[in-house]
């Protein structure tokens, strides 16, 4: 009825009025309280220069640190001056890694892989793996850290971790210019002429780490990366490599051809694998320089699928390929590269 103001919600319960009040009592004080001035853009996380870096916690785990220094990120290659700049994380290949799984982490240090920090899940079950896995990173120096099963599985992002996690920082490559005079260094040693890898665009870590095997193998002096389109020295390519990575010089370049064509101007003779010309290795003397073999040289390994690049084919001095039966097309990257510098390896030892 009209005007009976005892029905159910006809009256408003006291402080309960709507619209605007005299004051909040203080309560939301700290709402009007400004923010402070804008932070610089490579300290905001979802900007596109932010660099990552702060404090690690007590797991090991953190922000995301700023990635090493790179053959392409410090210098500029010859032809293209001396000026520094930095490569941000978001445009490096690779970066800090986590190696996750007993079988993996084991491995991993078998291969003596430089890890910083071990992380075992809380009440885990005990088992030779894990035993082995503490073992070796007492051995080697590496932080042990017991930490709870949620912050393995932070690290782990969704991989099954069985309770173990290696913490693997970037991979720190050379210069260009640095890798050629270290590599000149070591063939003055050995009395021999320096003997360099690049690799055009390999992209699977199984067929980087075996070459880098090979390289060590066939007494190579040191191995180039082009910085973009091409897998880094990521733990599964260290671990491939059977420790012949912690030896073996590894630079990477901004602009590879430019490089490689700074490298023939130095002297080298440059010989890229294509499985597409008519003259095989055998022949090589005879398309790249007498003497090819056992002088300054630079072997070039093209991609898995397309070989090599037109630029980096042009640059070469010459282009060679491996002879063979039946009716294999093509060989694996890492097999190629096996089997020319054991041929190299071989004339060089006969003279």
């Amino acid at each position: 009825m009209a005007g009976n103001s005892r029905r159910p919600g006809a009256r408003r319960k006291p402080g309960t009025k709507k619209g605007p009040t005299k004051g909040s009592g203080g309560n939301r004080a700290k709402g009007l309280e400004g923010k402070g001035p804008t932070p610089p853009a490579e300290n905001r996380p979802n900007h596109k220069a932010y660099r990552g870096g702060g404090s690690t916690g007590k797991s090991g785990h953190g922000a995301p640190r700023k990635p090493a220094p790179d053959g392409g990120g410090q210098r500029a290659d010859r032809g293209g001056g001396r000026s520094r700049a930095r490569t941000s994380g978001r445009e490096a290949p690779d970066g800090p890694q986590v190696v996750v799984g007993r079988n993996p982490v084991v491995e991993s240090l078998r291969s003596h892989i430089p890890a910083t920090a071990l992380h075992v899940a809380q009440g885990i079950d005990v088992d030779d793996r894990v035993r082995e896995a503490l073992r070796a990173a007492g051995d080697q120096r590496i932080s042990v850290l017991e930490v709870p099963r949620a912050d393995v599985d932070r690290l782990a992002d969704g991989a099954v971790h069985q309770g173990l996690a290696l913490s693997v920082p970037a991979f720190e490559y050379r210069h260009p210019d640095d890798l050629l005079e270290e590599a000149r260094q070591a063939a003055h040693l050995a009395k021999v002429e320096p003997l360099l890898v690049a690799l055009d665009g390999v992209t699977d870590p199984r067929n980087l780490g075996a070459v880098v095997r090979s390289a060590a193998a066939f007494g190579a002096h040191g191995v180039l990366l082009p910085l973009r389109r091409s897998v880094g020295m990521t733990p599964v390519a260290w671990r491939t490599s059977a420790g012949a990575a912690a030896r073996m010089p590894i630079g990477r370049a901004t602009n590879l051809s430019r490089t490689l064509g700074a490298w023939n101007d130095d002297g080298f003779v440059t010989v890229g694998l294509d499985g597409e010309v008519p003259t095989t290795i055998d022949d090589l003397d005879a398309v790249a320089g007498p003497e090819a073999a056992t002088g300054p040289l630079v072997l070039v390994v093209g991609s898995e699928g397309k070989g090599l690049s037109r630029l980096v084919r042009e640059t070469c001095t010459a282009t060679v390929a491996i002879p063979m039966a039946g009716d294999v097309e093509s060989l694996n990257a890492s097999v190629a590269a096996g089997v020319a510098l054991a041929e190299v390896a071989r004339r060089r030892r006969s003279g």
